[in-house]
């Protein structure tokens, strides 16, 4: 089935190259950082940014947090004018991460904002996508965090290997999954791939209308594993790291339950960076699941149900 977002996710190589090989706009970022505490907001698909943003800058002896722009804006959060924000958003105009970005810029704050070519952003990523499901805009501006992070010290690998990491992805044969399970897709990673599993449920929802769920590894063991059983697939997300045979052992005893578990490690280049081959997984399976059911992964659902779309752009994004 053709899809914008099919043809968006098959970009992301060339989009990578083509970030990493202008590293000066986010070296001059950094620099703005530079000796902060540094506070990154966004909202959805970049929120999951801002907190695989946060672990990349910790990598740095950066003190950063992420949180969710609807968390800060309507409670009037304040912003520490000897603080460094970084608001991501594709678009500029996602209402609450606006509402961030004009508060700290007010405060005195320094500000980076992460986003589309043309959307107004002091460091760009790539033309505006023509899917609302995100994919190669979302691993560009990870590409730009990471560059500010290596920028501050962070000793991350070769970000210039990460474009082959994603090839080999997107190169695996199709699909990831063995079919559209009963009723959930259930997701888990540990450390910055936490974030990666709750991007990955995300994709699903928005792209294939699939029930889906993504956890940390032991949050997921805590409890919601009580719930799997043959209905259900547990896709695993293993980008190496400390946790990694906790992830696995957590795995092994779901499938005692009749769950089926689907492993994806991408551990070569580290865990740090191993949040970009893993999040074009999730990406692959949120599209295959979608050309499965023969639905449309671009519009929100609004092409099968117009209604959808009035009450969806009402409300606002």
């Amino acid at each position: 089935m053709a899809s914008h977002m099919r043809s968006t996710l098959e970009s992301q190589p060339a989009e990578l190259r083509r970030v990493l090989a202008d590293p000066e706009p986010a070296r001059a970022a950094a620099e703005r950082l530079r000796g902060r505490a540094v506070v990154l907001a966004g909202v959805g698909t970049s929120w999951h940014a801002a907190q695989h943003g946060a672990w990349l800058l910790r990598a740095a002896g950066v003190r950063a947090t992420a949180a969710h722009a609807a968390d800060l804006a309507p409670y009037g959060v304040p912003v520490d004018a000897r603080d460094g924000v970084i608001v991501l958003s594709h678009t500029g105009h996602t209402g609450y991460s606006v509402d961030v970005l004009e508060r700290a810029r007010a405060a005195g704050a320094a500000v980076v904002h992460v986003g589309a070519i043309g959307a107004g952003g002091d460091l760009e990523t790539m033309a505006p996508e023509q899917s609302y499901a995100y994919t190669a805009s979302h691993t560009a501006a990870l590409a730009r965090l990471a560059q500010i992070a290596q920028a501050l010290g962070a000793d991350l690998g070769d970000l210039h290997a990460i474009p082959g990491a994603v090839q080999d992805v997107l190169d695996r044969e199709a699909p990831l999954l063995p079919g559209v399970p009963d009723r959930l897709v259930e997701l888990i990673g540990a450390g910055p791939n936490a974030w990666t599993a709750q991007e990955g449920a995300l994709k699903i929802r928005e792209a294939s209308y699939v029930a889906a769920e993504g956890l940390s590894s032991e949050q997921f063991f805590h409890g919601p594993s009580v719930a799997l059983d043959t209905r259900d697939t547990l896709v695993v997300l293993d980008g190496g790291g400390p946790m990694a045979a906790r992830t696995e052992a957590i795995a092994a005893a779901v499938e005692v339950t009749g769950a089926r578990v689907a492993r994806f490690t991408h551990d070569d280049l580290g865990e740090p960076l191993s949040i970009f081959p893993l999040t074009v997984v999730v990406q692959r399976i949120a599209l295959e699941l979608a050309e499965a059911r023969g639905v449309s992964p671009d519009r929100f659902r609004y092409e099968e149900d117009p209604r959808r779309e009035a009450a969806f752009e009402a409300v606002g994004f």
